[in-house]
This record gives C-alpha cells, sequence and structure tokens, in this order.
C-alpha cells in the first residue's frame, strides 16, 4: 500500500516537473523596454542578435509600433539580418513565420528565428535583407491573434517600415514577402492590405508556402491528428480572445476547455510540443463537441480566408504530400484565386509535406529565389495555375 502510494506521488511528480519544463521561456526584458508610442511602423528599440545567425551574416533584433485589427497601438518584434559584405539600400524579404504558438516566450527570435525559413543561405547569397516579424504577442505582450489576416499583416508592413529606419543597416521599403503556413495565410493578407495600409511599402510579390489558405477545411481536416489538434487549440483559444462572439465553451466540453488553454499556452515548435502531443493523445475522440460551422466561429473562420484582391503577383507552393494543409484544399483555393484574375503562380511538389516543402533541400528553393530575383527586377510574372 505504501508503495503504491508512493509510486502514483513518483508519477505525479514527474507528470508536474514534466508540465513545468514544457511551459515556454519568459521573453529576455529586451521585450518590454519600449514605450507604445508613435505612428505604424516606427522604430522603437535596436539591439545586436546572434541566435542561429549563420556565418557571414548580421542580425539585429528591433522593436517596433504596429496596430491591432481594432486600430488598437500595439509594440511588435522582429529579427533584421543583413549580409555582412553587402552594400545598400538592400532589398528586404519579408518572412512571415508559421505556427509557434500562442504565448510570448514563442516568438521565433525568441527560439530560433529561421525554422521552416526557405533558402535562407541562398537569400544572404543574393544580397538581399531579411526582415522577420514575431507577431503581436509573441516576445511582447498584447496576446497573439493566431491566423487573424489582418492583425499579422499589419505587423508585417510595419516590420518592414521600421527595418527601412535603422541606421545600422541601409534597408529599402520595396520588399517581397515569403510565408509558410500560418505564415503563409499571413502572407497573403499582407498582399490583400498592403495599398490601403501601408502604401509607403512598396510590395512587389506574394510568396506563400503552403497558406493556411481554406481556414474551415483547415479545422474540419485538423481534428484526425495531434498537431492538427494543437493547431485548433491555438486557433480556437486565439480567435476567443480577439472575437467577442466566440467562446471556447461553445465549442469544447468538459475537460477539454482547461487542456486546451493549457495546450495554448506550450510553444509547437521544440520538443516541448510532445507534452501537448501527450496530452491529446489521452483524450479520445475529437477536440471539438461543436464543429464551427454555421456558428460565429465560422463565420470569423471564413472572413479570414485571404480570397484577395492582390495587386502584386502571388507564388502559391504547395507540397502534395501535405499532412496539415491538404493538397486538395489548396488546389481548389488555387482555382478559385484563378477564377477571381489573380495573378497566381501555383506549383504543387510530389512527395513534399508541411515541413520538407520549405527544407534547404527542397525543390522550391530554386524556383522560390528565381521568381523573387524576377519581382525584385520589376519583371513581368504569367498566371500559370496549373499546378
Amino acid at each position: 500500500m505504501i508503495v503504491g502510494v508512493g509510486l502514483l506521488v513518483v508519477v505525479a511528480g514527474l507528470i508536474g516537473g514534466g508540465w513545468l519544463w514544457a511551459r515556454p521561456d519568459q521573453p529576455a526584458a529586451f521585450y518590454r523596454s519600449a514605450v507604445a508610442e508613435g505612428a505604424p511602423g516606427t522604430l522603437l528599440a535596436v539591439e545586436p542578435y546572434d541566435l542561429d545567425v549563420p556565418e557571414g551574416a548580421r542580425a539585429w533584433r528591433i522593436l517596433y509600433m504596429t496596430t491591432r485589427i481594432d486600430g488598437t497601438p500595439a509594440v511588435a518584434s522582429a529579427v533584421v539580418m543583413v549580409p555582412e559584405a553587402a552594400n545598400g539600400p538592400l532589398l528586404p524579404v519579408a518572412w512571415a513565420h508559421g505556427t509557434n504558438g500562442t504565448a510570448p516566450g514563442c516568438a521565433p527570435s525568441v527560439v530560433g528565428p529561421f525554422n521552416n525559413v526557405p533558402a535562407v543561405a541562398a537569400l544572404l547569397a543574393e544580397g538581399w535583407a531579411y526582415v522577420g516579424t514575431d507577431y503581436v504577442g509573441l516576445g511582447t505582450e498584447g496576446g497573439h491573434a493566431y491566423l487573424v489576416g489582418e492583425d499579422a499583416a499589419r505587423a508585417v508592413l510595419d516590420s518592414v517600415r521600421a527595418a527601412a529606419q535603422m541606421v545600422e543597416a541601409d534597408i529599402s521599403p520595396r520588399t517581397v514577402v515569403w510565408g509558410h503556413s500560418q505564415g503563409g495565410h499571413s502572407a497573403l493578407w499582407t498582399g490583400m492590405i498592403a495599398e490601403r495600409y501601408a502604401p509607403d511599402v512598396a510590395v512587389l510579390g506574394i510568396a506563400a508556402q503552403a497558406p493556411a489558405s481554406d481556414l474551415p477545411a483547415l479545422v474540419e481536416g485538423a481534428q484526425d491528428g495531434l498537431f492538427g489538434k494543437i493547431v485548433s487549440s491555438f486557433l480556437l483559444y486565439a480567435y476567443a480572445q480577439t472575437y467577442d462572439d466566440v467562446h471556447v465553451e461553445d465549442y469544447v466540453s468538459g475537460y477539454r476547455g482547461p487542456l486546451l488553454r493549457d495546450i495554448a499556452g506550450r510553444c509547437a515548435v521544440d520538443a516541448r510540443a510532445l507534452f501537448s502531443m501527450a496530452e491529446l493523445a489521452l483524450m479520445p475522440g475529437d477536440l471539438f463537441s461543436t464543429m464551427p460551422e454555421g456558428t460565429p466561429l465560422g463565420r470569423r473562420l471564413e472572413e479570414n480566408i485571404p480570397v484577395g484582391p492582390f495587386d502584386m503577383p502571388v507564388f502559391i507552393a504547395q507540397g502534395m504530400a501535405d499532412e496539415i494543409v491538404l493538397e486538395p484544399v489548396q488546389t481548389a483555393f488555387a482555382a478559385r484565386l484563378c477564377a477571381d484574375g489573380t495573378n497566381l503562380i501555383y506549383r504543387r511538389y510530389e512527395g513534399l509535406e508541411h515541413v520538407s516543402l520549405v527544407a534547404p533541400d527542397s525543390l522550391l528553393t530554386g524556383g522560390l529565389i528565381d521568381w523573387t530575383r524576377a519581382r525584385f527586377a520589376g519583371e513581368a510574372s504569367e498566371p500559370d495555375c496549373a499546378g
């Protein structure tokens, strides 16, 4: 009996210790060092940065002003990187990152800024700058509006504005935007709002890799896999924080509500995500007790589909073996954009999954660099929707 009780205590201790270990680290004081003052895009703070910075490059992390979708001023952070030998003004690739989490400690600049960035070495070799926003609420305070398109797009555009003000590097406000997964969604939204929100930023093209495009279909398809349920947890938690008509308890029941909030407080980019998967593996059935279709959540998902219009060329890349953003869903989305007159190049890559699509040795890399070089050169882009 005593041995049994002791074993339970040990197991509980291991679980509790694992739970504490899996929580994200708190961001450094730098992220809280600036007062939220100034117009959108105002550069607030700069400091040298060296986490995972490739040899032959220099980098900084910055704080800058942006705005939320309701117009509230906010502070966001970003990493700016340039080739050491390059002379300005440098043309920047604005990077919109994929799913890291919704907690401040999950910011790319905190946990590793270049995860799943395609062609970093090639980007630097071209002499381009890199500007990678964390979005609001990752690194900085304020809550991260996960897959709320315009919120992230504003942070992308304002990061380019801020980088152009740096004295440490001479960076142009003429940009091509890249983004993967969540960031592909953000990149598409950046193209949609650029002229309205930041007419001083010349967005020359949008390259979206496996973008989260059809959000209702993404949520429906995500119920079968553990990582998909993590994504759904982030999304429902963030939408409930962003929209007054979305409430967690309307879509998950019983212990799933506290479980969802626990998962939303954990990152999805390292071994700590395994703790979330372990929790979900113990939960039978779907995460949602009520699916979003026909509900306020469903309507909010629909309004965040990046349907355009786009005033610049768009390049969507999709892995045909993608297990998160399914190829048939993406192909249907691409067909919708083409039917609406978008200047779109759509490419599918056989055998590539969600992450391998943006791996350094991906078949995508050469085409992405060539396409980006053409946009910076002002060349025309001929639509090709065939995939």
